[in-house]
């Protein structure tokens, strides 16, 4: 699979050029942020194969979160993912390990909506 090059905004606004193997498509999905004791329901901008952009601003401590992502007609997703990029309207997410099943419902969410 050929590497795509895609700019992103580091947190200073300066431009930064990241290795992407899958490509994003922009969604307005609902996204439950599993805390202690609650959820917190909050959107992604984006979302792909490998991860996904949340429009929230976990506390700074944090370096990972555990999300449920319900996929329109299919089934929840729910992983633990890596926050790898803060920017100032939110935080780029990693997913975790994601088992069979719930990839093949990302790809089928992901699909039609690839350019």
């Amino acid at each position: 699979m050929e590497k795509r090059r895609n700019p992103v905004r580091t947190t200073d606004g300066g431009p930064q050029i990241a290795e992407r193997f899958h490509p994003r498509v922009d969604a307005n999905l609902p996204v439950k942020v599993l805390l202690k004791g609650r959820s917190v329901m909050v959107r992604a901008r984006d979302v792909s194969m490998a991860g996904l952009f949340l429009m929230a601003h976990p506390a700074d401590t944090a370096r990972e979160l555990t999300i449920a992502v319900p996929l329109p007609g299919d089934r929840e997703i729910v992983t633990t993912c890596q926050i790898r990029r803060r920017e100032v309207d939110g935080v780029a997410l990693e997913f975790g390990e994601l088992d069979w099943d719930d990839l093949i419902a990302l790809a089928r969410y992901l699909h039609p909506r690839l350019p």
